[in-house]
This record gives structure tokens, C-alpha cells and sequence, in this order.
């Protein structure tokens, strides 16, 4: 079983894309909470509210590092996308953090992006363009299947 970690934007269906065209592979998929709002608000829904916005998103950001953290350290394989409409400082510091723990990162970003992540993408073992090409990386890595 090949444990993957989803992470990035969550403003369209990529994962959705990568988990459909990945189906009959021994694969395991995790991400991030993509909701948003839950996202957001999980530190004072559970920890209590916070006057200060400040306050409010650190505690939230804590919450989902834990989970993130622990997602990303126990992935065998992490894909990180950068989407095309918002700058996602939370999914660089993801690509950032998986290769500082040394593992097979994988990008997914449109070719607009390729000069901005220069640098993360040389860090990764591949950059991909479409969510498809994730799941035939996942194929060969399983199976040593070409696409086709």
C-alpha cells in the first residue's frame, strides 16, 4: 500500500481527478480539511473564541498542523498543487516540509507558475500539469506500467 498526501489548493477537483484515474492501485489518499471554513474556524470551535483575528487563525493553524504534519510525516509520497487563482504560502511551506523530511514530493502546477516555483519544483522528482499524470506516476512507481 503506497500512502500518498494530497496537499495545496482546495478551490477545484484535482484530488477528486488523481483519486478517480488512481482507481484498482494500492494507494491510500490523505489531505488537509477542505472546508474551508472549517479549516479556518477549527482552533476556536474547539479551544474557545478569540477576540483577535490574529489569535483566531494561529489557533486554527495549529489544529491543522497536527493533522497535516502528522499526514505529511507518515505519507510515503507527497503531491503538492499550486492552483491558479490563489497564492498558497500553506502548500509551499508543505512542499518545503516534506523535503526537509526527505520525501518523493511531487508537484502539480499549471505552466505559469514554473518560473514563481522554480525552486520547489527543483526540490521535487516530478512536475506535473494535469491530475491524471499524478495517478500514471503512481501507476509506474506501483507497477512499472507506462500510461496506455
Amino acid at each position: 500500500m503506497l500512502n500518498v498526501h494530497l496537499s495545496g489548493e482546495i478551490h477545484t477537483d484535482w484530488r477528486d481527478r488523481i483519486v478517480d484515474a488512481a482507481r484498482g492501485l494500492d494507494v491510500a489518499f490523505t489531505a488537509p480539511v477542505t472546508d474551508h471554513a472549517a479549516s479556518d474556524d477549527c482552533g476556536v470551535a474547539i479551544l474557545g473564541a478569540e477576540p483577535d483575528k490574529f489569535w483566531h487563525d494561529r489557533k486554527g493553524a495549529m489544529l491543522n498542523a497536527i493533522r497535516t504534519r502528522t499526514e505529511i510525516e507518515r505519507a510515503d509520497v507527497v503531491v503538492v498543487r499550486f492552483g491558479d487563482k490563489y497564492k498558497q504560502w500553506n502548500a509551499a511551506f508543505d512542499a518545503g516540509y516534506a523535503a526537509a523530511l526527505g520525501k518523493p514530493l511531487v508537484i502539480l502546477q499549471p505552466p505559469e507558475h514554473d518560473h514563481a516555483l522554480k525552486e520547489v519544483d527543483a526540490a521535487a522528482l516530478a512536475v506535473a500539469r494535469e491530475p491524471e499524470q499524478v495517478a500514471d506516476i503512481l501507476r509506474y512507481v506501483l507497477t512499472g506500467r507506462l500510461p496506455g
